[in-house]
């Protein structure tokens, strides 16, 4: 890595954007030759998951436990190394597990702050080895809710990542909503002055905004009164895994299956607590507790078919439930243009598989669908504006490839222009155009 030289001049390049997001991160940095630049993260990748693996073995640093970021974390936990990954860690601000700590592995405890903060650092590291100077401010992304209808933890959300970011070395920090950025992005190909809705759909939220564009008006800094509504729910790429792991994959675990029958009573349904956790990433880790998984073990005779609870302690006692959770994300995506595949679970029980196609894909997701275009709808209502008025609509994040959620968005607006932006870096793009606006215009 090359030396950094002080950068601590207003006029200096000393800036960069970070779109900190659920599912993969990406850096945007000033060019030398004008303008600004996507940092390549990962060899010539310029998106790096958002994910971080500690592992049990290996002696502290300065920055905390060994661990690995990224693809490389993604890698170790593939290849069964001993450890603890990460994943889904925006999803952890303005709750109270971000001053919680947990087990890493090993016996290591962290803080869920702290592992945020880790990831953080990372990012300005390479967005400094790129720049060649230390980098003191920063625009980060939020969603336009990190929490729905409570903005008392909604602005602790964006307080704890304002912290974190503190924590790092940033000393000059500002927000843009990632819907906004990602307009700026399409504002550079707009034909003329626009009204173009933003459908930002990515890991952890769905976020709409209607912005006017035009090529007139880049160069504005201020361009609040060009935001003319923003609305957005906290459903998108995780929660559509998590409806699909309970849909087609639990179900075989004993999820939603019946107790034994027994004479002048009904069956009852076994308890579903523990499927719920394990369908979701950054609960996972909580059932295999030594205390969890023992109280599981004593709950055989709630079964009606033991064999769902034999699969259930596999899945806990070798902790497969990531492998699973990523087995759902694989389905999904396997269906997105209305395919089917076979999920292979042979890891926990030989020949045992599960059948997903679209049709299950549609009950599965049906209901957060219908709940992410409704939000466009009431953001087209909150502008004071009826779909005929919106000229284009902009989609972004990685969850808009899912093509029965971005047909069912369109369809409400039949006379707009559609274009797909670039599912994992329009945000960053754009954060870096108003980083660059911002910081250049303060020098």
């Amino acid at each position: 890595m090359s030396s950094l030289s002080s950068a601590n001049s207003p006029s200096a390049a000393n800036f960069c954007a970070i779109d900190f997001g659920t599912s993969n991160s990406a850096v945007a940095i000033p060019d030398p030759a004008g303008g600004m630049r996507l940092v390549a993260l990962e060899g010539s990748r310029v998106t790096m998951p958002t994910a971080v693996f500690y592992f049990t073995e290996g002696r502290h640093d300065a920055d905390g436990p060994p661990r690995a970021f990224g693809r490389a974390a993604l890698a170790a936990y593939v290849e069964g190394t001993d450890g603890r990954l990460m994943r889904s860690m925006k999803s952890i601000l303005g709750s109270s597990l971000i001053d919680q700590t947990t087990d890493a592995g090993g016996g290591r405890g962290v803080k869920y702050f702290d592992m945020l903060a880790g990831y953080l650092k990372r990012l300005k590291g390479q967005a400094e080895a790129a720049a060649g100077h230390a980098i003191d401010r920063v625009v980060l992304g939020r969603p336009v809710f990190f929490v729905d209808e409570d903005p008392v933890r909604d602005a602790a959300a964006q307080a704890s990542l304002a912290s974190a970011a503190h924590a790092v070395g940033f000393t000059d920090i500002h927000f843009q909503f990632e819907p906004i950025a990602a307009a700026f992005d399409y504002e550079r190909q707009a034909p003329a002055e626009q009204l173009v809705l933003v459908a930002d759909i990515g890991g952890g939220t769905s976020d709409f905004s209607i912005v006017r564009v035009g090529p007139e008006r880049m160069a504005r800094l201020d361009r609040r009164e060009d935001i003319l509504a923003n609305h957005g729910v906290h459903i998108a790429g995780t929660d559509f895994d998590r409806h699909v792991e309970l849909a087609a994959i639990l179900p075989e675990f004993g999820y939603r299956s019946l107790g034994p029958a027994k004479p002048g009573q009904v069956p009852r349904e076994v308890p579903s607590g523990v499927y719920f956790d394990l369908a979701t990433w950054h609960l996972i880790n909580t059932v295999y507790s030594p205390q969890r998984m023992a109280e599981l073990r004593s709950m055989r005779s709630f079964y009606g078919d033991t064999r769902h609870h034999d699969r259930l302690m596999t899945v806990v006692e070798d902790r497969l439930g990531h492998e699973l959770a990523s087995r759902a994300e694989d389905a999904k995506i396997a269906v997105a243009a209305g395919g089917q595949v076979e999920v292979d679970l042979g890891l926990i029980e030989s020949g045992l598989s599960v059948r997903f196609d679209a049709d299950g894909a549609h009950q599965a997701l049906g209901r957060d669908i219908e709940r992410i275009a409704q939000a466009g709808r009431e953001t087209v209502a909150l502008a004071g504006l009826t779909p005929d008025r919106i000229d284009a609509l902009y989609f972004t994040g990685g969850s808009t490839g899912l093509v029965p959620l971005a047909e069912r968005i369109a369809a409400d607006y039949p006379t707009a222009r559609r274009v797909q932006g670039d599912a994992f870096a329009s945000v960053a793009t754009g954060l870096g155009l108003h980083a660059a606006r911002l910081f250049r215009a303060q020098a």
